[in-house]
């Protein structure tokens, strides 16, 4: 794995002197309220957990404060469809490496289609192939950012790619993630796949009501589930609609 001696981002952490409410959003959550140093890998840091943990909203405010705009997209687009980003972006202190990343961008799955939009009004498709993102289907639109758009020598933040992405597009994403790695890359990724999930020696960062964890790929509970429903899937399946019969 090709390695730099610095990462373009290397540390996240609250501000000193910063007073938070922790009953309130997203300081409310265990896994924010744990950010006391997040170390980031060189090449690929994934940050896992249910939904609600508090790993989307970590890596919203990590994009906000390295100047992407809530929704995603390079840093030149900045637009708000929606009045939910939090607070977090103005306590963060983000320690970053030299030299600066030469291409950035934030892919974020459930604002993308704002994203698309956006790329439609200005005219600007030539770094997504060309095409209207809108034309083609969501997982099309998705590795058009990732085969035409990611240049290279940068940083990139992607929040759940894989929710428009089959089994094998996800494979074809990991694929493109490590010819960008190759091509001196960062990523910094909030997944909920197990594809995803086993690039190699990547760090894994679990998001629970303890708080922050770092943990090994075969312990992660995306890998446990899905190894033990594809061995034993008739099994598991009797299991579980035993268990809606008699909720029922």
């Amino acid at each position: 794995m090709p390695k730099r001696s610095k990462p373009y981002l290397l540390h996240a952490s609250i501000r000193p002197g910063v007073e938070v409410d922790l009953e309130s959003y997203p300081f409310s959550i265990p896994a924010v309220r744990d950010i006391a140093s997040i170390d980031f890998h060189p090449n690929v840091t994934f940050f896992v957990g249910e939904n609600g943990s508090g790993k989307s909203t970590v890596l919203e405010g990590i994009a906000v404060a390295l100047g992407f705009g809530a929704e995603g997209g390079t840093k030149n687009v900045h637009f708000a469809s929606s009045g939910s980003l939090s607070a977090l972006h103005d306590s963060l202190r983000l320690a970053r490496g030299v030299p600066k990343p030469r291409d950035e961008y934030f892919l974020r799955a459930e604002s993308f289609f704002n994203v698309a939009s956006y790329m439609d009004e200005t005219g600007y498709l030539k770094g997504y192939g060309g095409k209207s993102l809108h034309t083609q289907s969501h997982g099309e639109s998705f590795m058009a950012v990732l085969l035409n758009k990611l240049r290279g020598n940068g940083m990139y933040l992607l929040d759940e790619p894989e929710a428009a992405l089959s089994p094998s597009r996800q494979l074809a994403a990991l694929s493109a993630i490590h010819q960008l790695v190759e091509d001196h890359s960062q990523f910094v990724i909030a997944t909920h796949s197990p594809i995803l999930l086993s690039y190699p020696n990547a760090k894994i960062i679990q998001f629970d009501r303890s708080g922050l964890t770092e943990i090994a790929f075969e312990d992660t509970e995306h890998f446990a589930v899905t190894r033990d429903f594809l061995n034993n899937y008739p099994r598991r399946l009797e299991q579980l609609f035993q268990d809606d019969d008699k909720e029922h």
